[in-house]
């Protein structure tokens, strides 16, 4: 395995696309306040200093910034397959 580590800027209201990661992720937020879920699970809105986990089989359809008026910052660790993709995008 290999791990990654990003850090990922929303501005605000700024949503992505549902996506997988095929791996093991933690988010940390760092700034702001972002809303994360996993498909099945309840939606949960993170504040500095905590954090959200997904596991390889996971498809996450909701992660934005949950203010409309500030940034939010969070730092991703992936650890993943050597040579796998990051993120592939699902149908949503």
């Amino acid at each position: 395995p290999e791990m990654l580590v990003l850090e990922v800027a929303l501005e605000p209201g700024q949503t992505s696309t549902p996506h997988r990661h095929n791996a093991h992720v933690f988010v940390y937020v760092l700034e702001g306040q972002v809303t994360m879920q996993v498909a099945g699970g309840e939606p949960m809105t993170l504040s500095p200093g905590e954090m959200f986990y997904e596991t390889p089989d996971d498809i996450h359809p909701v992660s934005r910034n949950a203010r409309d008026t500030e940034p939010a910052r969070f730092l991703v660790h992936i650890i993943k397959t050597v040579g796998a993709p990051v993120t592939t995008r699902v149908p949503g």
